[in-house]
């Protein structure tokens, strides 16, 4: 999952937010590891639970990694500023985004566990973006068999 993650971080950039999907365990921290180790970040990435936002610096811009699931109402995302981390100079990678309502993602990618593998589903918004991940899911390198 996480090299997965390493490749998606080369079609993504400043202005997009990546929801992930997916019930407990079926990797959406993991996806989202990779994709920070891609843009260069080479610490720790914890899930970020009950912090809600963990921010990074990598490359040339911020990347935050929210976690929602403790989040009960559209009060508490106004609490913590939710909407300021969507903006033209960072990535937003979204676990758990179904549970406010968000702008649109650049990317949603589902995760689910089937038998011992799992089940990955992909939309993207921009035709170039849905080009470019179609090319990293056909190539393949690196990934595991049941992706």
């Amino acid at each position: 999952m996480q090299a997965l993650g390493v490749q998606l971080a080369t079609v993504l950039g400043p202005g997009m937010s990546v929801y992930l999907q997916g019930e407990l365990g079926s990797g959406k921290t993991t996806l989202a590891r990779g994709i920070l180790r891609g843009l260069g970040h080479s610490g720790a990435v914890p899930s970020p639970g009950y912090m809600l936002v963990i921010d990074y610096d990598c490359a040339s811009f911020p990347v935050y990694h929210l976690d929602l699931y403790r989040l009960t109402a559209a009060v508490q995302a106004e609490e913590i500023g939710l909407r300021d981390y969507f903006s033209a100079t960072a990535l937003c990678l979204v676990e758990w985004p179904e549970r406010l309502p968000l702008p649109a993602p650049a990317l949603r990618v589902q995760l689910g566990l089937r038998g011992r593998g799992r089940l990955l589903r992909f939309s993207a918004a921009a035709q170039e973006l849905a080009g470019a991940l179609g090319a990293i899911l056909h190539r393949g390198s690196g990934l595991p068999s049941g992706l």
